[in-house]
């Protein structure tokens, strides 16, 4: 009978105290036994080291590598050199595992020996309370290595990496792509390797201000923008992206011209592709137009959100609540800050009374209840 493969857990670990031990009991109480836990104290000034060392002592499967601060990048290429399972899973130190997600991992590898990577579907852990993530259609039709081109198409701590399919060559982490590592690792892969989408949330995504991904926020969309500026480069969609990349340095009504000019481009060039293409690239630009779109409203200057929208073409892209809150934006912005307020007050509202309380739900999965 062949053995189970051992799964080497890659977790890197930053001044993550508050949520350390939840994220590190969670991947110990796993359904899946044969795993190792590879922590790495990227040298955190809170007690992250002290909280590891505990459960080192509790339990053997736990290794840990503590030193000087290295940065994301390097912890985690540290932690795939010494990682010895046949598998590699990815997992941050403030999220949640379910109780099978290692087990639901193991088995899709299991079915698909040929697979390179997978992801998983995640839950939002939101100031206590969860709310369930629902499947992006995108992944329905879509393909894999086109959608890679665009965005990050996995949450990177939902991650699976078969070291039996991918040469070692291959995966490693780029330290020039900071803050947007992960999606430059995953269109590299993608475009080697088969990859899978899971159909089922097997993580609880915490949000919080601390999270890497608030407090670096504008470099990450710079290198987004980056990455697929050099993928549509590559694949001959666009010879100059200035258009493309400058809207991440900074917001303005030329900015926002110029990036519009280049979508409309785009889309004009993606139209005259083959039909078994053409949809997933379709896909991967109406995803590319929702990032600057998103990229511009965070400015909170309802005016060049407007004039992304009309430039575009894409009124008809976003919904009612923001359409109708947005309108007036180019004539008076402060009644279109109101009225995003007020949807957003709308959403919060709507998020606390369909979420559930965070202790009652992982509560009922720790029991097997949540199945």
């Amino acid at each position: 009978m062949t053995a189970a493969p051992l799964v080497s857990v890659l977790l890197p670990v930053y001044n993550a105290g508050p949520y350390l031990a939840a994220a590190l009991g969670s991947i110990l109480r796993q359904d899946y036994s044969r795993l190792e836990v590879i922590a790495i104290d990227d040298g955190s000034s809170d007690n992250s080291l002290k909280i590891l060392e505990r459960y080192r002592q509790a339990d053997s499967r736990v290794s840990i590598i503590s030193r000087e601060n290295r940065g994301l990048v390097a912890t985690l290429n540290e932690g795939l050199a010494v990682a010895s399972g046949e598998l590699v899973a990815r997992m941050d130190a403030d999220d949640v595992a379910y109780p099978w997600r290692l087990s639901r991992q193991v088995a899709l590898f299991e079915q698909r020996p040929a697979l390179g990577f997978c992801g998983a579907g995640v839950d939002m852990l939101i100031r206590g309370r969860i709310a369930r993530g629902k499947p992006d259609p995108v992944f329905r039709s879509g393909r894999m290595p086109i959608l890679a081109m665009f965005f990050t198409i996995f949450m990177h701590p939902t991650v699976v990496y078969n070291r039996k399919v991918i040469e070692d060559a291959d995966l490693h982490y780029d330290a020039t792509y900071r803050h947007a590592e992960d999606f430059d690792l995953f269109r590299r892969l993608a475009s080697r390797y088969p990859a899978a989408m899971m159909p089922e949330n097997l993580l609880v995504y915490r949000v919080h201000q601390a999270s890497v991904t608030r407090r670096h926020s504008k470099e990450m969309r710079r290198t987004h923008l980056r990455i697929v500026a050099e993928n549509l480069e590559r694949e001959g969609l666009a010879e100059a992206t200035r258009g493309l990349r400058d809207i991440g340095e900074a917001v303005s009504i030329d900015t926002i011209t110029r990036a519009a000019d280049f979508i409309l481009a785009l889309e004009e060039r993606i139209g005259s592709l083959p039909d078994e293409t053409r949809p997933s690239f379709e896909a991967g630009a109406l995803n590319l137009f929702y990032f600057l779109y998103q990229l511009v409203a965070d400015e909170k200057h309802p005016a060049l959100t407007h004039e992304l929208l009309t430039r575009t073409a894409k009124w008809d892209a976003i919904r009612r609540r923001e359409k109708f809150a947005l309108r007036p934006g180019a004539w008076a912005p402060w009644l279109s800050r109101a009225s995003l307020w007020a949807g957003k007050h709308a959403d919060a509202v709507e998020y606390f009374f369909k979420s559930a309380p965070a202790a009652a739900v992982l509560a009922s999965h720790q029991a097997g209840l949540g199945r």
